[in-house]
């Protein structure tokens, strides 16, 4: 936005009228301003997105191919949306700015911290030193752990999601957890 190239964000408010009449004043010139009255769909989408950004640089730190990434934010897609709608959000929410948007650019931006460090858990740097370099929060590092127990506690699959909470945990490599989730059964996509 400094440097005056488009953006499009989504504001989110419980009330919607307020959230209409948000947006209505910031939006303008370059900036597109959506809004949306789905507070729970945009929160899980804006937290659930950095874990499956950690997952994509483990695909791309191991030179897995663009295939693999885009098989990977499809399906981490399919688990934000999974999750979001079992917790109340919005379908709709989830193909959105608030959901497919910002996962592909958080899964696929080189500015984005989470992305890099799944880019340095594939090289084999271990988390502590990574965070600690990294200058920056990257939130899906504290965040897994809490998409795992809540898809537990409401038996949501997401086994993307499970296998960075493993390799951040420090309880399989990057390279086990991509042969875990190759190894699934086939299925029909959901």
């Amino acid at each position: 936005m400094a440097r005056g190239l488009p953006c499009a964000l989504t504001l989110a408010s419980r009330d919607g009228a307020f959230a209409r009449e948000a947006a209505a004043i910031l939006h303008g010139g370059r900036l597109r301003v959506y809004y949306s009255a789905d507070l729970v769909g945009v929160e899980v989408g804006g937290a659930v997105k950095n874990v499956m950004a950690i997952a994509a640089g483990i695909s791309d730190g191991m030179g897995l191919g663009l295939n693999a990434r885009a098989a990977l934010i499809t399906r981490g897609l399919a688990e934000i949306a999974r999750l979001g709608a079992a917790l109340g959000g919005q379908p709709e929410t989830f193909m959105g700015l608030a959901g497919a948007g910002d996962l592909i650019l958080t899964a696929t931006g080189d500015l984005s911290r989470n992305r890099r460090v799944g880019l340095e858990l594939a090289r084999g740097r271990a988390l502590g030193e990574i965070v600690a370099t990294l200058g920056h929060v990257a939130e899906g590092v504290h965040s897994a752990r809490e998409v795992a127990k809540l898809a537990a506690q409401h038996r949501v699959e997401m086994p993307v999601s499970e296998a960075v909470c493993a390799v951040l945990d420090g309880r399989i490599s990057a390279a086990a957890a991509v042969e875990r989730l190759l190894a699934r059964a086939s299925k029909m996509e959901r």
